[in-house]
């Protein structure tokens, strides 16, 4: 033992050593069901060791696929899940006993869990061999990723009652995944990363006790089994030292709010996905770059290393990624992990004055904003308040006025502009990802079959029982589980909490937001704007829609704080809304142009149930509408042949041009 040497790793015998790479993912699902299948076979043959599984919006959200608000997302961000049937389909021939599976699904969290056990159970698989995680963290949807359904209070309850089941039916799997991924690509600072997470994972485990569920030693495994899903940006130095004020935090949670003992369930137990908020339009060939120096802040510290790994593509500002742009992220974390000799040396950070210094730092600071929270009420008052969700947007707001005035540099983006064009996008597909129109129509004639076949006084007793749960108090795992085998469908479950429980929405966190942007170009807008109301008699007005399920809202806030700063009347009410109510509101306000907002690639749908909606008012040559988000070129004049007068996309970051662009919008339409 005398001649170990401080550079290398050693076992428990004292023998030299080496780490086990973290777990390989890609974020996968698309299409429908038979798809997706392939797609995870295939990566798990290229050497992916873990399932991620993307959902669709509507199942996210709580619908079956043939509802009117589901059919334009069909497959578009992740796979269709309705029933039993397609969940075992979705994992044919995968040997779900060995996987480490992760799904991303959140409001349905219980029912995907439910239709995951019951597959796993017509397999014969011994549920307690199951190893995964259900990310149901419904703090950061209200303030960050919009899948939510139900009101804060009940969505806890939801998660409790998953805890419970989990640790005494499944214990290797994480009931929920505190994600403060999806937080930073709204905006936050590394600070409010550290503090809005941390306080979630303090709303669940209070929860928890509060319950009483659990005896000492259950209660310890318990807070054993929260995980954390995390994000990583370009600051990868500063990045580092986040994830190590993570884990000093959490284990100073644990141990002293909760007296956890067993160090083992104090640990910091995190994935990754790196940033894709900071991924460009623009020169998009150097996101690969981006995607690898992001990954060294949660790879380098040995002690604050990730145990799960997933890396968006280089294409995700144009499209969702093709199954080539996956394989490239994929093997671009097996050369990290096989190639180079990160994994045979100890922590490279511990000791340094500098690292240290910047953790505490980053510590006090995170501390003052979870004891702000705490004082407040907690996590979930902070959520009903608004508070989090406007610091959020008010961080988002100052990161955009970076951006324009070049204080934060983005190369192709505000700095070194001009550039040969990439070849990565000259492929006769453009380098993206279209889902195949066909594909949603047999998800559906599927969702019809399963309804004709199941059992349907079986199907009315377990919604029944499920209802009688919700109402009483009782953990509703069972009866979720037993809708499950009764192949009941993801559209019936939700609507039996729903009818429960309620739904919720939550402030938008606009009001009373400015940004920090003055400029020539700003001056131009409010000259316009000046104009406009000496002639018409009031400033102009504009609808900023969100239309469909996409709860990706961040473009739209700042699109409606960019307005009002610039001197608009803005309408915003938020996300998930049909095209029957923002044509509604458009008339209701007579509004001069609806701005729309579309991320999830429904956008020629969602289109035209708006111009439809239009039309049937009337109104469809009196308002103009400009479309914005991740938009794909080669859409772009169906779209405007559709009527959409402007698009904007991510490269549009300069906020006072869109709103100059919108007033010459709004101007022609009044001169006619």
């Amino acid at each position: 033992m005398g001649d170990q040497k401080d550079h290398n790793i050693y076992d428990k015998e004292g023998n030299q050593s080496q780490d086990r790479p973290w777990i390989f993912r890609t974020y996968a699902g698309h299409t429908n069901v038979w798809a997706s299948n392939e797609l995870y076979r295939s990566n798990l043959a290229k050497g992916q060791t873990g399932l991620s599984i993307a959902m669709d919006l509507p199942t996210q959200c709580g619908y079956s696929s043939d509802d009117p608000i589901a059919r334009p997302e069909i497959g578009k961000v992740g796979v269709p899940i309705n029933s039993l049937d397609d969940m075992l389909v979705l994992f044919d021939n995968i040997p779900v006993d060995q996987m480490n599976t992760s799904m991303t699904i959140n409001g349905t969290s219980m029912w995907l869990l439910a239709l995951y056990i019951a597959m796993a159970e017509e397999h014969g698989v011994d549920i307690s061999k199951l190893k995964g995680t259900t990310q149901n963290d419904l703090i950061k949807e209200y303030l960050a990723r919009g899948t939510y359904i139900f009101p804060p209070e009940d969505s806890i309850r939801i998660i409790v009652d998953m805890y419970e089941y989990c640790l005494h039916n499944i214990p290797a799997w994480n009931a929920s995944n505190i994600c403060s991924y999806h937080l930073q690509e709204a905006g936050a600072t590394p600070v409010q990363e550290l503090a809005f997470a941390l306080t979630t994972a303090i709303t669940v485990l209070d929860a928890v006790k509060e319950r009483n569920c659990f005896n000492e030693e259950e209660f310890e495994r318990c807070v054993g089994r929260i995980s954390y899903f995390v994000n990583a940006g370009m600051r990868f130095v500063e990045e580092t030292c986040k994830m190590r004020a993570f884990g000093e935090m959490w284990d100073e949670i644990t141990r002293d709010r909760y007296g956890v003992n067993n160090p083992k369930y104090r640990r910091f137990r995190y994935g990754v996905q790196v940033n894709s908020l900071g991924l460009t339009e623009e020169q998009p060939e150097n996101n690969a770059w981006r995607i690898l120096i992001e990954t060294l802040g949660v790879t380098l510290s040995r002690n604050a290393r990730c145990r799960a790994l997933q890396l968006p593509a280089w294409n995700e500002a144009l499209s969702l990624p093709r199954p080539w742009d996956q394989q490239w992220s994929l093997r671009l974390q097996q050369v990290m992990a096989y190639e180079t000799d990160l994994l045979e040396y100890p922590d490279l950070f511990d000791g340094s004055h500098v690292i240290e210094s910047k953790v505490k730092e980053l510590k006090e600071q995170a501390w003052a904003e979870i004891n702000k929270i705490i004082d407040m009420g907690g996590g979930i008052e902070a959520v009903k308040s608004g508070y989090m969700k406007s610091a959020l947007v008010a961080s988002q707001g100052e990161r955009m006025s970076k951006l324009v005035k070049g204080e934060q540099v983005v190369v192709g983006k505000n700095k070194w502009v001009d550039g040969l064009e990439s070849p990565l996008v000259s492929d006769s597909d453009g380098g993206i990802f279209s889902v195949d129109a066909e594909a949603a129509q047999k998800t559906i004639d599927a969702l019809n079959e399963t309804r004709q076949k199941r059992d349907p006084a079986r199907v009315e007793a377990s919604l029944k029982q499920l209802a009688e749960d919700a109402k009483n108090g009782i953990n509703m795992m069972a009866a979720s589980i037993e809708c499950a085998k009764a192949r009941v469908t993801t559209g019936e479950w939700s609507d039996t909490l729903r009818s429960a429980f309620g739904e919720f929405r939550p402030p938008t966190g606009v009001e009373g937001q400015a940004l920090n942007i003055e400029s020539d170009t700003l001056q131009q807008v409010r000259q316009k704007i000046e104009q406009f109301i000496k002639q018409h008699g009031y400033r102009p007005r504009m609808v900023v829609g969100k239309p469909g399920l996409d709860g990706h809202s961040n473009g739209a806030e700042m699109i409606a704080v960019a307005a009002r700063h610039a001197g608009f009347d803005v309408i915003y009410f938020g996300i998930r809304l049909s095209a029957s109510d923002i044509v509604q509101s458009a008339l209701e306000e007579n509004v001069d142009v609806i701005g729309i907002s579309l991320l999830s690639g429904s956008h020629n749908e969602i289109t035209d149930q708006l111009f439809e909606e239009l039309e049937k008012n009337g109104a469809k040559d009196a308002i103009p509408v400009i479309l914005g988000g991740i938009i794909p070129a080669p859409d772009f004049e169906q779209l405007y042949n559709k009527g959409i007068k402007r698009i904007f996309t991510p490269k549009d970051f300069d906020l006072m041009t869109v709103m100059n662009e919108i007033m010459d919008v709004i101007n022609v339409q009044k001169s006619k």
